[in-house]
């Protein structure tokens, strides 16, 4: 008696091992670790421009001018006295003569200036956080008390870091446009390329009756599974090295110009999570547009 002949299990459609989806998640994975890097640059760079547009906004700046027989050094004492009266300032201090030339040395080089040059006097003013003193404020105290100066409430330096906040922000947005279309260009091609391969398994099942649905939602479930490995590889390369920015710059992250903090890693989180939604879009548009035009 023979035994009855052994029916082999048909292969799937897509094999789950296949010698082009290292490559292609190596890709994928650049794309997601540059988006992420680019994250991380950008929630420091934001950090700190409101540290800086803190900063200025809460101080002021008075350019005094001595009147008469009056010195720069006594002008300058007396505004500052004038301007510690003023509602919404928290202290004033007159720089003295050294740390003005200090200021002015980048211009009139290092050497010793002349005693009888007559060097301007700054007032720092420190400005109350919840109701600052307005610049309007400041100069009509100085001009009741007949002083002649010029304040300056650093308004400009804060329009020029919230314009550069907002270009910063439009890079980021752009580069993670480019990001993503470039991953759903490689997924797109990819996906052609499996289809392409298995033509003839798909013109089999298409006389079974399967629909380009069912054939499509395969691959849109496959490239969208090797695209969230892809983008969790890159969400944790880009961890690490935020993590060691912020350890080896310590309390101020690697530099007071980007400011690394621990919840800037958060910004990694939806990596995966967007890398195989734009990949399951891309496969599936890419799967249909072709299956149709092979019918």
């Amino acid at each position: 008696m023979t035994d009855a002949p052994a029916h082999r299990r048909p292969g799937p459609l897509l094999p789950p091992g296949q010698a082009s989806d290292a490559g292609l998640v190596f890709v994928v994975a650049v794309l997601c670790f540059f988006a992420c890097l680019t994250a991380l640059a950008v929630g420091s760079a934001d950090r700190a421009a409101r540290g800086w547009r803190t900063d200025l906004q809460g101080s002021a700046t008075v350019l005094v001018r001595p009147k008469g027989e009056e010195t720069a050094d006594a002008a300058a004492a007396r505004a500052a006295e004038t301007l510690a009266g003023v509602r919404g300032v928290d202290e004033a201090a007159a720089l003295e003569r050294a740390r003005a030339e200090a200021l002015l040395r980048p211009w009139l080089g290092s050497g010793d200036l002349p005693d009888d040059l007559p060097i301007p006097r700054l007032v720092t003013v420190e400005l109350t956080r919840n109701s600052p003193a307005g610049a309007a404020e400041l100069d009509k105290a100085l001009k009741a008390a007949g002083i002649d100066a010029t304040v300056d409430d650093h308004s400009l330096w804060v329009r020029d870091i919230v314009r550069a906040g907002l270009w910063a922000r439009g890079a980021a947005i752009a580069v993670f446009v480019l990001m993503a279309g470039a991953a759903a260009a490689v997924i797109a091609f990819a996906t052609r390329a499996g289809l392409e391969s298995r033509r003839e398994a798909i013109e089999v099942l298409h006389i079974a009756g399967a629909e380009d649905r069912y054939i499509a939602g395969l691959f849109q479930i496959r490239f969208g599974r090797m695209a969230a490995a892809a983008g969790l590889f890159a969400a944790a390369a880009a961890a690490m090295i935020g993590a060691a920015a912020r350890i080896l710059g310590g309390g101020a992250g690697l530099t007071p110009v980007l400011p690394v903090a621990w919840t800037d890693l958060l910004l990694l989180l939806p990596c995966p999570l967007i890398a195989a939604a734009v990949a399951a879009l891309a496969a599936r548009s890419a799967a249909l547009g072709l299956l149709k035009s092979m019918t």
